[in-house]
């Protein structure tokens, strides 16, 4: 069985359901360009990837329009949403039983860094996490193959076999590949049926207890 040493998480439908929040100020955006919405469920694809990217695949909005859309979107996340949040069954214990291990936990997270380490303290889990990593507003670090890539860098540790990236999306596992390490992918979040499988996740589990399996 595999053993790690550095444990990558990501934030949004790993760590925390951020449900609530996303889907309102997705909503919120797409009202100011006159679109409507029917259902909060509707919008559960644009949990995950980049605000830019969902923009543009699911709504056909070009690069300025994504642009604006992504303010308007940060508008009232920035003081509502990114607390209409909450914490995943069995986070604060994995997260504790790894760092006691003496294991490097990383926050790799497609989600601003800014707000990201908000929500750590908000929620009592930014004492876990000895880096965090998440996009920039300049928009430096918008995909998750770059956040990764920037964590391993921060690391310093090129022996990508010592890695494991732990998220609920194909981007998390994409990510992970396009930086040769491996990538668990959890049922808990938003990937839809047979997301994972399809982007060839190393391992598969229900929810983040199954990281503890894999510590030296």
């Amino acid at each position: 069985m595999n053993k790690f040493e550095y444990f990558l998480f990501d934030l949004d439908g790993t760590l925390t359901d951020p449900k609530e929040g996303i889907t309102k100020c997705f909503e919120y955006a797409l009202n100011y360009f006159g679109i409507e919405v029917g259902s909060a469920d509707e919008l559960l694809p644009v949990i995950g990837p980049p605000l830019a990217q969902s923009f543009k695949s699911f709504y056909n909005f070009n690069d300025e329009k994504a642009e604006a859309a992504v303010k308007k979107y940060r508008e009232r996340f920035s003081e509502i949403g990114i607390f209409e949040n909450s914490v995943l069954p069995h986070v604060s214990k994995v997260l504790s039983e790894i760092k006691k291990c003496g294991k490097t936990v990383a926050l790799a997270t497609s989600k601003p860094r800014v707000f990201a380490e908000r929500i750590l303290e908000r929620y009592e889990l930014s004492g876990y996490f000895d880096i965090v990593v998440g996009s920039e507003f300049d928009g430096t670090l918008n995909e998750k193959a770059d956040v990764i890539a920037e964590v391993i860098r921060r690391i310093g540790d090129n022996d990508k076999s010592k890695y494991l990236m732990v998220g609920d999306r194909k981007y998390d596992i994409i990510g992970a590949k396009q930086n040769g390490i491996k990538a668990m992918g959890v049922r808990c979040g938003y990937a839809a049926k047979g997301e994972l499988e399809g982007a060839d996740a190393d391992f598969i589990a229900d929810d983040i207890r199954a990281v503890l399996e894999y510590m030296v």
